[in-house]
């Protein structure tokens, strides 16, 4: 497997790279939002330069999208209707999932829901919880929801898709637990043994995704332990890899 990019999910996608050596993997993309738009050209050119070195070379080419173009009204976070991103970032991706389709070249588009997990950077949205945790203060946008899934449950999803033969497809991959980012915090507050006061602002949409196409294609994901509350399992396994990060000394799981 031929992997360009080094950061948080490339490094968690490492052990694989024996693996499916037919694949090119993107997985050095824009990473978040708000980002100057010069950062999305070279993301452009860097989707554009790949696509066409699939192409020659016949391979299958896996890239990351986000499940954030998800959340306008009547969305019910389906792969295969049409979105209306409401942040600049979702268009983005959904512009070069476009630019990917019409090249024709073998691909896998895979939108992804909030991937937790050790040596995620600052900015992603637990450890931004944290440490506004740890502060005292925390602001909720009011409607935030988001999907959480634990980073090796995101490989073995990965690998499973792969393995599978999935081509040609755009595939939500989230674990079906999507919940208010007010339950985030409660369980946060109560893994940290803190409280901190709540502030409610503005509104923001629900980035909520289907997952009925992931389940067909993986019937494995099904049975896995993706159920009601499979969000506070990922926050656990997260802050007994990051205990420091989280302001608790290193000690086993409660």
């Amino acid at each position: 497997m031929e992997l360009i990019g080094s950061g948080f999910l490339a490094r968690h996608l490492r052990p694989l790279s024996d693996r499916h050596p037919e694949v090119t993997v993107l997985a050095a993309g824009v990473p978040r939002h708000p980002l100057p738009e010069a950062a999305h050209e070279r993301e452009r050119r860097l989707v554009a330069d790949t696509v066409a070195r699939c192409v020659a070379g016949g391979r299958r080419l896996v890239f990351f999208s986000t499940v954030s173009m998800y959340g306008a009204p009547g969305c019910r976070g389906l792969e295969d209707e049409p979105v209306a991103p409401a942040l600049r970032y979702g268009q983005h991706k959904l512009d070069l999932e476009n630019l990917i389709r019409d090249a024709g070249v073998r691909h896998l588009i895979l939108r992804l829901g909030y991937v937790l997990g050790s040596g995620e950077p600052e900015y992603r949205l637990l450890s931004v919880l944290i440490r506004h945790l740890l502060a005292g203060r925390v602001t909720v946008q009011r409607g935030a929801r988001r999907d959480l899934l634990h980073v090796d449950d995101f490989v073995a999803l990965f690998d499973q898709l792969l393995s599978a033969g999935v081509e040609d497809e755009t595939v939500n991959v989230a674990s079906g637990d999507c919940v208010p980012v007010a339950d985030i915090l409660d369980h946060l507050e109560l893994r940290l043994g803190t409280r901190a006061e709540r502030h409610t602002a503005g509104h923001s949409v629900s980035h909520c995704p289907s997952v009925t196409k992931l389940h067909r294609l993986v019937p494995a994901a099904a049975v896995r332990a993706f159920g009601p509350g499979y969000f506070r399992t990922a926050i656990d396994r997260y802050v007994a890899a990051e205990p420091h990060r989280a302001g608790l000394s290193a000690g086993p799981t409660p």
